[in-house]
């Protein structure tokens, strides 16, 4: 899922500590609509249940909980919630963990260290369409990318390019704005073309790089020499 613009007016919390729990719901009450309806739940059961009943913005999702991975639920989102953005709020920076995360579809990745004022910004930068890394998750992504998927892309050149995993020109460009940050209502504005038509290629950008979040997008088209 790409980031997109969010208006903050429902926000689920998935996080077994209570005390974190409720310090995140503080913070996401900081920065929400005044009237948002903001959730807060202590497993991945609960979370299914809430997602299943009502839509929300934006998921703010813990690694570790008591009856799994909040990974296997960002997976679960692209399937049975598409419209909810996911960004993992965690203690956890081992690569294995920043890497599953990216590639199953979050959209952000923030440690539950930084103080409130951090995370606050980064919750911030949802509204105009960014996409929340911590810089110290950033680097481990930029130095860990091209060496994790240089395996995949070596083992999948033949079936990549026997469905068309070449970016067309126009992708090619979209590609570079995004990389830069651009979101889709900017993008629309500087190529003169219409939301829907910039949507409509980055979604075929992430089908023939076979990947579910902007992130993942510019990170693979770098490690696949796409991009500089």
């Amino acid at each position: 899922m790409q980031p997109q613009p969010i208006t903050l007016d429902a926000v689920l919390v998935i996080e077994d500590d209570p005390v974190v729990r409720r310090r995140i719901s503080r913070l996401v009450a900081g920065v929400a609509e005044p009237e948002a309806r903001i959730t807060d739940v202590d497993c991945l059961a609960s979370a299914r249940s809430c997602l299943r009943e009502r839509p929300f913005a934006l998921a703010l999702v813990d690694v570790q909980l008591p009856d799994g991975s909040g990974i296997d639920l960002i997976a679960w989102m692209q399937r049975h919630a598409p419209d909810t953005q996911a960004v993992i709020v965690s203690a956890w920076a081992e690569e294995e963990t920043i890497l599953a995360g990216v590639r199953a579809g979050a959209v952000g990745y923030l440690l539950k260290e930084r103080d409130d004022a951090e995370i606050l910004m980064s919750l911030k930068s949802l509204r105009s369409g960014g996409a929340p890394i911590d810089p110290m998750i950033a680097r481990r992504i930029l130095a860990l990318w091209p060496t994790a998927v240089a395996s995949s892309v070596t083992a999948t050149t033949a079936r990549e390019s026997g469905r068309d995993a070449y970016l067309s020109d126009r992708e090619r460009e979209i590609l570079g704005l995004v990389a830069q940050g651009f979101s889709n209502r900017e993008m629309a504005d500087l190529l003169s073309l219409s939301r829907l038509t910039i949507e409509c290629h980055t979604k075929n950008i992430y089908r023939k790089l076979a990947v579910g979040s902007r992130t993942a997008a510019v990170f693979e088209a770098r490690a696949m020499g796409l991009l500089p």
